[in-house]
């Protein structure tokens, strides 16, 4: 539809849609920085659906159910910004906007999660919102099929765009939806024919429809500018009983003298060509002047959904007492209470009868207590199930018919599988957790890396965690990752030596809702080495003295994981010799940071050699051995500094020399003898 025909035959929508485009151009102009076309591009749809689709109330923008609206495309920032100053959200005033991409404003390049109201999710790198998405959709499905309609039911739209669509974990996350029916999930595409480097067909052909439609998608295909198609299209998608993609072939920069070019993508900013275009539009005023009747028009569409929020704040008060305590705890990301004791159980039975125990399956116990008392929790697989040990017998398997299932087979899409994590978490009322080996977080970490950017707490599951899985070899172990993932901020690592640091770590990761938390669990089996009960949860400290020097203290060796045991075994023979060996596991770097300096020291005091035992990388150790008032002179590492083998994982020890008696000679050599 022309521009000349939408102003004639759709005169109030236009100027509605008017205000959107050009408070995006005149923010890029006053930031001179941005992206300026896709807002003006997507304008109608972004109009007619918070007009007459979305469910939301912009005085309550937390409101449980509410429909989420996702940006998939992040880079179009102005379009979110443009909608929640229009609607009236409070934090997002004319101020802010004029404010764009500047220090300390809330409206930051690309929409991140917890700076603005109304921004569901962080977007930018393409991809991750259509992939946040399914993860919001399954969130819905099996809250609603927990409460029922009357308290869940609502549906997650996206506005994605060609380079979402070009990115891998796209057909992960479209495959997934398809495969589930996610019936409440709507997918707008940007049809636009437009990439930063010139035409899409330079780099690709393919033919996205049946793309959607070959993964079980509802598909249709309309003009993007049309305001009578785009509202037959949601009507028609919400009704599909399957996840449904609209395909709205749009311009970018509509309008503009960069209409339908690669410059319209990026930062319009000359000033002729602004009023000129503004001109076109039939549009009045200076820069982020908004006529007050336009602005009353969108304020109506902000309040439209006071009545429906007003109506089921009414039947959630109608539910019981508990019912309602439950849900509110979930949304709010609380563990219960008698998560503490069953943890407290849970160890005390694992000090006593001190099983040898892979992490991994130690972890699969504490979730066979865990699970049955936090319903909120949302595990799965990516294809790795009896490996990751992540499914207990409680949990159902979700499935189209079994929406009440609460664990996931999520197939070979590691990076889909995080993604997802990530749309379910931001929802609110699950606790999502799912496994694969840690060599694959090499796969999965642009999610995670938003995760922790968003300050979320999804958690993963992540086993046969170094060279001890063995016989896969090189391809499969991890050396790396761990030192990857503790160079990320507000990455939680825990790496537990036995079933009892295993338990606390679970305990930690759900009593977080900030922090996402990874589990480096082992396959290969490892003694019991808390043999002595204790009610407090000693990794939540970090790093705690495992076994104290007899006579004068003379060595610290530090550890994680499998290798505590070593370190263990490595102190018996350093005392066989007289020499005060006091060992220290380190299950968390982050945590131990955290902890006073007093206790730090305590832990770590000066004057004895120090050697590291970890089968990873030496990267980051250093921290520990010659920070902390340790000393270079008298610091140590025993690990990797390689690629694995492939052989039996008690080879691989020997080979790579990771051994107790390494760790002995190591504390001889530093000391002298």
């Amino acid at each position: 539809m022309e521009i000349s025909d939408l102003k004639a035959q759709h005169p109030d929508h236009w100027m509605k849609a008017a205000a959107i485009r050009t408070l995006a151009m005149d923010a890029v102009a006053a930031a001179n920085s941005g992206h300026t076309g896709m807002p003006m591009g997507m304008a109608d749809v972004a109009t007619v659906l918070f007009e007459k689709h979305l469910k939301f109330d912009a005085t309550a923008p937390d409101w449980a159910d509410r429909d989420r609206f996702i940006l998939s495309a992040g880079h179009g920032s102005m379009l979110i910004y443009s909608l929640l100053h229009l609607c009236g959200y409070e934090d997002m005033t004319l101020d802010q906007v004029k404010n764009f991409r500047q220090w300390g404003a809330i409206t930051a390049g690309h929409p991140e999660y917890g700076h603005a109201k109304g921004v569901e999710t962080t977007t930018g790198p393409l991809g991750q919102g259509i992939a946040n998405a399914v993860g919001f959709a399954l969130a819905e499905e099996i809250l609603r099929a927990r409460y029922g309609k009357k308290v869940v039911d609502h549906h997650t739209y996206v506005i994605a765009g060609d380079g979402c669509l070009m990115e891998g974990v796209s057909q992960e996350a479209i495959a997934l939806a398809g495969r589930q029916k996610l019936e409440r999930l709507i997918v707008f595409w940007d049809n636009n024919n437009i990439t930063i480097d010139g035409t899409v067909d330079m780099s690709d052909i393919t033919n996205q429809s049946k793309r959607f439609e070959a993964s079980g998608w509802h598909v249709q295909e309309i003009d993007g500018h049309d305001p009578e198609a785009i509202d037959a299209a949601i009507e028609a998608a919400k009704k599909a009983h399957r996840p449904s993609m609209i395909a709205c072939k749009t311009h970018i920069a509509l309008g503009h003298a960069a209409q339908d070019t690669s410059k319209g993508h990026g930062a319009l900013t000359n000033p002729d060509q602004i009023i000129e275009t503004k001109a076109l539009y039939g549009w009045e005023g200076g820069p982020f002047e908004i006529p007050a009747d336009i602005k009353a028009q969108w304020e109506e569409i902000g309040a439209r959904g006071v009545g429906a929020r007003v109506a089921w704040e009414e039947r959630f008060a109608n539910l019981s007492s508990n019912r309602q305590a439950q849900f509110t705890r979930e949304q709010s990301g609380e563990a219960p209470k008698k998560l503490s004791a069953t943890i407290k159980r849970f160890k005390a039975e694992m000090s006593e009868t001190a099983p040898k125990l892979a992490t991994r399956a130690a972890s699969e116990k504490a979730l066979q207590v865990i699970n049955p008392i936090m319903p909120e929790t949302v595990g799965g697989s990516a294809d790795l199930t009896g490996s990751n040990n992540t499914k207990t017998p409680d949990m159902g398997v979700h499935d189209t018919e079994n929406r009440k299932g609460r664990y996931i087979h999520y197939g070979v899409r590691e990076h889909g599988m995080a993604a997802a994590m990530n749309g379910m978490a931001l929802h609110g009322g699950v606790k999502p957790y799912g496994g694969t080996f840690m060599v694959f977080t090499d796969y999965a970490r642009p999610a995670m890396r938003l995760a922790a950017l968003m300050g979320i707490a999804p958690v993963y599951v992540y086993t046969h965690d170094s060279i001890g899985l063995g016989e896969d070899g090189p391809t499969h172990q991890p050396v790396e990752q761990l030192a990857m993932l503790r160079a990320t901020p507000n990455m939680q690592v825990i790496r537990p030596a036995d079933a009892v640091e295993t338990a606390e770590a679970w305990e930690i990761a759900l009593s977080t809702s900030t922090t996402p938390t990874t589990l480096s669990l082992t396959r290969q089996g490892l003694p019991t080495v808390r043999t002595e009960h204790k009610t407090k949860n000693l990794t939540a400290q970090g790093a705690y003295v495992l076994a104290e020097a007899e006579g004068k203290r003379q060595a610290i060796l530090m550890a994680t994981g499998s290798e505590v045991s070593l370190a263990m075994a490595a102190r018996d023979m350093l005392q066989a010799e007289g020499i005060g060996t006091r060992v220290v596991s380190m299950p968390c770097w982050e945590l131990f940071e955290q902890q006073p300096e007093t206790y730090r020291r305590r832990v770590l005091p000066g004057g004895p050699v120090r050697v590291a035992i970890e089968a990873g990388m030496r990267q980051g150790w250093d921290r520990w051995l010659m920070g902390e008032r340790g000393r270079e002179a008298k610091a140590g590492f025993v690990g990797m500094s390689s690629f694995g083998a492939s052989a039996p994982q008690e080879e691989l020890y020997q080979q790579f020399g990771i051994t107790a008696e390494a760790a002995a000679q190591k504390v001889k050599d530093l000391l002298g003898l």
